[in-house]
This record gives structure tokens, sequence and C-alpha cells, in this order.
């Protein structure tokens, strides 16, 4: 599903405009992107939570060089969801 698709669904269960819909949908990725850049988690009952989690220091190797590189410690957004979330989609028939 696309943003588009997504924004289409919302609009159509709740009645609220197109485009107040997009608004919204685009103030909350921002207020998420935002909150995790500052170094915050955010947790939402029942669907999960998005952490920042911190990658260690790594060798790796570029393969198409044949050389031995240094992968710096880094942080890395992280969506770990409800265990309500996952037996839902568990039983879903796909």
């Amino acid at each position: 599903m696309t943003k588009a698709e997504t924004i289409q669904k919302i609009a159509e269960k709740t009645g609220i405009q197109k485009e107040d819909v997009q608004k919204t949908l685009e103030s909350f990725f921002l207020t998420i992107k935002d909150t995790m850049t500052s170094g915050e988690n955010i947790y939402f009952r029942g669907f999960g939570s998005f952490t920042n989690k911190k990658r260690a220091a790594k060798t790796a190797r570029n393969i198409s060089k044949n050389t031995t590189i240094v992968v710096p410690s880094h942080i890395i957004p992280h969506f770990k969801p409800s265990d309500d979330f996952v037996n839902q989609v568990k039983g879903a028939n796909l």
C-alpha cells in the first residue's frame, strides 16, 4: 500500500478531505522523525515502539577492491510491533 492509497482509505473511513488527511499524515511522519532525531523514543500502546538503536563499529570488506574498511558506530531507527499487532498479523489469512 502506498501513501496515496493510505490517504484515500483514511479519507473514506473518516469522511475528512484528502488534503487534510495528507497534511495530518505528513505532520505525523515529521513529528516521528523530529522526535527520534532528538534522541527520544515513541511508544504507541497496542501498535508498537519506534526506538533508536546504536550499532557498534565493525570491520567490513569492500569486495570490489578487496580491501578492509571500518564502519563507525552509528544510530539507526528501529520499529518493534506490539504483541497485539504481531498476533493480529499472524492470525490473518494472507
